[in-house]
């Protein structure tokens, strides 16, 4: 299933990326006739389109997604990937960090506080958070710290410059997660073995942490997977804003210059990231409940 996703993703994207007016050699400076005829038999662009899809395909089974035709002219696509990833993976990291710590925790609190002020809080600033684009705070937050905290130029800043970027990436996700964790907590708070616990003497924090929550987090790991291969491979829009030289800004920037190799390249990266999560899920769906029978889903 994840080959054929891979296959379906690739396909949507070349042709539709070839529909769009333009072309990776016409700029301001736009060659004569004669120099776009070169280039464009020197890179295989003279073919019909399935005759380049399917030649790329033929790469990318040898591991070869192709080279920068403006960008980065005659760079390996691999070697950006190399060079772009860390800077996504770093600001991912610190965010998906954050969002998950803090969304089961404020989750838990609004399940054991239903009804109470408390729960009502949490659910104002998680429905705002959710509903606030990303944009729009990173804007914000760019507003009213402007000239007081760091800009990020690279991976080595030191870790307070990562403050305002991974607040702003995690904010979305530790939101859906608190939402997804109260609604599945109060699910599992109702059930008869946490009756039972009560009954028996045991304290509620124990009760919540350690019994409720581990029958709850099936809900909320089916949207961790994802989420944890957005986070890491960068927000294209915090790192457009926060000027991360990470992936995610790059992948933007090639899009505009219709460097269709890096287009290419970048999408399936993170299509099979994405794949490669939802299958990590999928196995941790067992470690977590070993009720849950593998196969039989499969099948």
């Amino acid at each position: 299933m994840g080959v054929v996703a891979l296959l379906a993703v690739s396909a949507i994207t070349f042709f539709i990326m070839n529909l769009v007016p333009g072309g990776p050699f016409l700029s301001e400076k736009a060659p004569t006739p004669q120099v776009l005829e070169q280039l464009e038999a020197k890179y295989g662009l003279d073919k019909p389109l399935h005759v380049q899809y399917i030649t790329w395909l033929g790469d990318i089974a040898r591991g070869d997604l192709g080279v920068s035709f403006r960008m980065q002219k005659n760079r390996s696509v691999i070697t950006i990937i190399k060079e772009m990833f860390p800077a996504s993976l770093k600001v991912g990291s610190y965010s998906m960090l954050w969002a998950i710590v803090a969304g089961l925790l404020f989750g838990c609190i609004a399940a054991y506080n239903r009804g109470g002020i408390a729960d009502s809080i949490l659910r104002i600033v998680t429905t705002m958070g959710v509903v606030l684009p990303t944009f729009v705070t990173a804007s914000i937050l760019l507003v009213v710290f402007a000239g007081k905290a760091p800009s990020i130029v690279g991976i080595n800043e030191p870790w307070y410059a990562y403050i305002l970027p991974c607040f702003t990436l995690g904010l979305n996700p530790m939101c859906n997660i608190a939402r997804y964790t109260r609604s599945s907590m109060l699910d599992a708070l109702g059930q008869d073995y946490i009756r039972t616990a009560y009954a028996k003497g045991v304290r509620g924090s124990v009760v919540i942490f350690k019994h409720a929550l581990r029958n709850a987090l099936i809900p909320v790991i089916s949207y961790i997977g994802p989420m944890i291969a957005y986070v890491l491979t960068g927000g294209f829009v915090v790192e457009t804003v926060f000027s991360i030289p990470g992936l995610g800004r790059y992948f933007v920037q090639s899009i505009s210059n219709r460097d269709y190799p890096i287009i290419m390249g970048t999408t399936m990266f993170l299509a099979a990231f994405v794949i490669v999560m939802t299958l990590f899920v999928d196995v941790l769906y067992r470690l977590i409940d070993p009720r849950i029978d593998l196969a039989r889903e499969a099948e």
